[in-house]
């Protein structure tokens, strides 16, 4: 294989961000790294615009990092879709999200990939994982149509490579209020339930309600109402009033013991309209830590609050999120990253696949 001079790595980097990939349509930014690995020697299989190379013998050990960006927020000063590099700051969309991570993780693979170091490395880059998470989905399908099981995941993310060792999930839940119709001036006469009322009744009861133990590393679960609808008419009562409720979860709470404990606190329906995005959380003994603290002493390590495809991987795999780049540089106006933290990223993905080959062969040796 190929190891990747600094000056090609960040080549790389400016290319990537040079080629527009919203999410749904990353087919150019697929051709180029498919395109750039198989020069490097990787054996790259295309599931349908997400990539993925194996290679090595023995537990795998899988880096996932996502090739799709949002689109362009508004306030941008610099062209979103070029890589404006000023000083050690390259500006562009997903330069940092998760661009950097993309190209760090692929410099890895190419400089690990020759050598026996006892585990298969396995490289996803995947697609639609701001939208729909098929991109992660389609590799692990093919994963398991293959009948390999992941021994340990590092999610590429900004995290400034501190190691978010777990991951709120997301619950959304619908609560519908039903009331009956009525015109406005004789609703009350005649008895009919506002249904406006009826749904602020159940809100403020969920202002205060208790969500449960707190996770050491999450913290406790959280509910917010964020789109709440009633009526058509300015004279009429609405017959229904509904609110999505976006509730992050921990894993001190299984999600449908959460749904019950809801539903007995509200009048209303409780429909829920999503749970696949489950809640993580890495034991603190899993060589995978071991690994990462060994590669990286000075790392903090959190409780991550926003999403990643970390949620779609098995329950059992344990997994870190981590990557070059900060968070909250994302989705924001002028979004950079710095050069020498995508350098910095790519010596890290490498030291942490060394150490994590050691200790998953401790570990199976002590078995």
């Amino acid at each position: 294989m190929t190891r990747l001079a600094d000056d090609e790595l960040l080549a790389l980097h400016r290319a990537l961000v040079a080629t527009p990939s919203l999410s749904g349509d990353e087919a150019a930014i697929a051709d180029l790294l498919a395109a750039r690995l198989a020069a490097g020697g990787a054996a790259v299989e295309r599931l349908g615009d997400s990539l993925l190379a194996l290679a090595g013998e023995g537990p795998l050990v899988l880096f996932d990092t996502h090739l799709d960006t949002v689109p362009p927020a508004e306030g941008w000063t610099r062209a979103p879709f070029a890589a404006t590099v000023e000083g050690d700051r390259v500006f562009g969309l997903g330069a940092g999200d998760a661009k950097a991570a993309a190209v760090a993780m692929a410099a890895a693979f190419l400089a690990l990939a020759g050598e026996r170091l006892g585990v298969t490395l396995g490289l996803a880059l995947v697609a639609e994982e701001e939208t729909t998470g098929r991109g992660t989905a389609d590799v692990l399908a093919r994963l398991a149509r293959d009948r390999r099981p992941i021994a340990a995941a590092v999610v590429g993310e900004p995290t400034g490579l501190d190691f978010a060792v777990a991951q709120k999930g997301l619950l959304v839940l619908e609560l519908v209020a039903h009331g009956r119709a009525a015109h406005a001036a004789h609703a009350r006469a005649v008895g009919a339930p506002n249904a406006a009322t009826l749904l602020a009744r159940d809100l403020a009861a969920l202002a205060d309600f208790d969500l449960g133990p707190e996770h050491p590393a999450l913290g406790a679960a959280t509910l917010e109402p964020t789109v709440v609808r009633a009526g058509e008419a300015r004279n009429a009562v609405p017959a229904t009033a509904t609110a999505v409720l976006d509730v992050r979860t921990t894993p001190a709470t299984p999600p449908a013991a959460l749904v019950e404990r809801l539903r007995a606190a509200v009048a209303g329906e409780l429909v829920v309209v999503s749970d696949r995005l489950a809640p993580r959380a890495t034991p603190q003994d899993a060589p995978l830590l071991a690994a990462a603290r060994a590669a990286r002493p000075a790392a903090r390590e959190y409780g991550s609050a926003t999403l990643s495809d970390w949620a779609l991987l098995p329950a059992e795999v344990p997994a870190i999120k981590v990557g070059p780049g900060r968070s909250e540089r994302s989705h924001a106006p002028d979004e950079f990253v710095l050069a020498s933290e995508v350098l910095e990223g790519a010596a890290f993905f490498e030291a942490l696949a060394r150490r994590l080959a050691r200790e998953l062969a401790r570990a199976g040796a002590a078995a």
